[in-house]
């Protein structure tokens, strides 16, 4: 049987950012505007730290301001409810993004209901995850946004294809589905306790797998000439015996990878097919943010 191709989302998110660029310089040249992202921190996780700065120069490369804010890891949760506020009515500030975790003593939903939704660049204030429920327009997670340039560009109309989703969270899960849905797909949103899910799995044209369980989706379960996307992003002990003896681990996804490659007709890898695009399409959505306050305004 052939190899399925490998949907690359380091080449697509490349392109994706050329394009930003692109519309970020119509967009000076048209209104006279620079679209603006802040980015919040609050403490010093070093994992988040990464990704921070990561935006900070994805941000920058496609012409955009970027600005950054600090918060000590004890700031209190009103400090950073004073700062969102500020930059609610910033009209420099046309997206914000406040990094996730937060430390313990402060309640994420209450910080991400504070952001202002037409600049909620992440997708999770609960008026853009309704707007997305009801079908109009909105701001999109990231992650689920990327994941549906990855399957149109894979496979040009989505329209009647059998659609399985594997997890149901706020941030992947839910949203994907509601993508699909728009996208004239059949759906069916499945996890970790669904009692039948290799049968649900076999009769899916499309299988996205965003359950944070390493390998969890075997190639048995597929159907022959499925496309999968996996969001998956676990880290789990090296394969080297010395490496894994040093304590060195590996990124690998929630699909097993290697044999469902030999079943598939597409697949993303893990590490280098989703994850990139994450970051390209937090910048689209200020891009949109922007043209959005823009014009209202």
């Amino acid at each position: 049987m052939t190899e399925a191709i490998i949907i690359d989302g380091k080449e697509f998110s490349s392109n994706l950012r050329n394009k930003i660029a692109e519309d970020v310089k119509a967009f000076k040249k048209e209104r006279n505007v620079v679209p603006g992202l802040a980015v919040v921190l609050v403490g010093e996780d070093p994992a988040s730290r990464i990704y921070v700065r990561k935006k900070e120069e994805m941000t920058t490369a496609v012409g955009m301001n970027s600005l950054s804010y600090r918060l000590d890891a004890n700031a209190s949760q009103q400090e950073l409810l004073d700062l969102i506020e500020t930059l609610n009515h910033d009209p420099a500030v046309h997206g914000i993004l406040v990094q996730l975790p937060l430390p313990k003593h402060i309640d994420t939903p209450t910080i991400l209901e504070a952001i202002d939704p037409d600049k909620d660049v992440d997708g999770f204030h609960v008026v853009n995850a309704g707007r997305l429920a009801i079908g109009t327009p909105s701001l999109v997670p990231c992650t689920p946004a990327g994941c549906m340039m990855l399957l149109e560009h894979s496979l040009g109309s989505l329209k009647g294809k059998n659609a399985l989703v594997i997890g149901r969270s706020t941030i992947v899960g839910r949203p994907m589905a509601q993508l699909l849905l728009a996208a004239d797909c059949t759906v069916t949103v499945a996890h970790r306790h669904t009692k039948n899910l290799e049968e649900l799995c076999r009769q899916a044209d499309i299988v996205v797998a965003a359950v944070g369980i390493p390998h969890f989706v075997k190639a048995s379960w597929l159907k022959p000439g499925a496309v999968v996307i996996d969001v998956g992003i676990n880290r789990v002990p090296a394969e080297d015996e010395a490496a894994k003896a040093t304590g060195k681990t590996r990124i690998v996804g929630d699909v097993d990878f290697v044999e469902a490659a030999k079943v598939a007709s597409a697949i993303t890898p893990v590490p280098g097919g989703v994850g990139p695009m994450t970051i390209a399409c937090l910048l689209n959505n200020t891009v949109q943010a922007a043209r959005n306050l823009t014009s209202a305004s």
